[in-house]
């Protein structure tokens, strides 16, 4: 048995985290974990945050903490590339699977995009569009159609989630559910994911594994 993590932020990227590479790869390896997700924010607080005056150059910022904690976990835990985006009509995220550095290099301001236009896009280049913790407050019901998938259990402690319906929204609509603890502090465990019968290794395994349904929850 196999487990990954789906949502995890680090503070090399996101300003809210407070875990270091060394710590998160600890964290991870003591929990059993094979592959994590690094779903760093992906946004204009982000790259204001880190004085990034081009899109271009925030994109470099971004990729050098995934590669930085690719490299820190090399022969302990496999990391794949992904994101928790936000556009800039409100408060809701979304996590992307899928994604490379081609596909942010060759793509502009993604944050000034809407679910619409971004849900076309991600459909276009194999990537699965999920709503995270669609039901927290201050969150905007998208409609489901334009989602691949939704969180169904968020393991952050200092939020309530709403996991419970979440895990009903994504039976209505048919989505995909995913787990994630949403990793920031070092002094929570290592909570959510998915298990598998075999180990994920890249991100075209990981779109595969989502779309198939072949994974058990990690909920806690």
């Amino acid at each position: 048995m196999f487990k990954t993590e789906l949502h995890c932020h680090s503070k090399s990227v996101s300003e809210c985290a407070r875990v270091s590479n060394e710590e998160i790869v600890n964290k991870y390896t003591e929990a059993g974990y094979t592959t994590l997700v690094l779903s760093n924010h992906f946004n204009q607080g982000t790259q204001a945050f880190h004085k990034c005056e081009s899109y271009q150059d925030f994109v470099t910022v971004y990729l050098n903490g995934y590669k930085d904690l690719k490299s820190d976990a090399e022969g302990k835990l496999t990391i794949l590339l992904g994101m928790e985006l936000r556009f800039t009509q409100n408060l809701n995220d979304y996590l992307v699977f899928g994604i490379t550095e081609e596909f942010l290099r060759s793509h502009d301001e993604l944050y000034l995009m809407n679910p619409e236009s971004f849900s076309k896009l991600a459909r276009e280049n194999g990537l699965l569009f999920v709503q995270a913790h669609p039901f927290r407050n201050s969150m905007t019901v998208v409609q489901p159609h334009l989602l691949d998938g939704v969180e169904v259990f968020n393991g952050h402690m200092g939020h309530d989630s709403r996991n419970e319906i979440a895990d009903m929204w994504a039976d209505k609509y048919n989505l995909i559910k995913t787990s994630g603890t949403d990793f920031h502090y070092n002094d929570v465990p290592a909570n959510a994911g998915i298990i598998t019968d075999f180990e994920i290794k890249d991100v075209n395994a990981l779109v595969e594994t989502l779309k198939s349904g072949k994974y058990e929850l990690i909920r806690g």
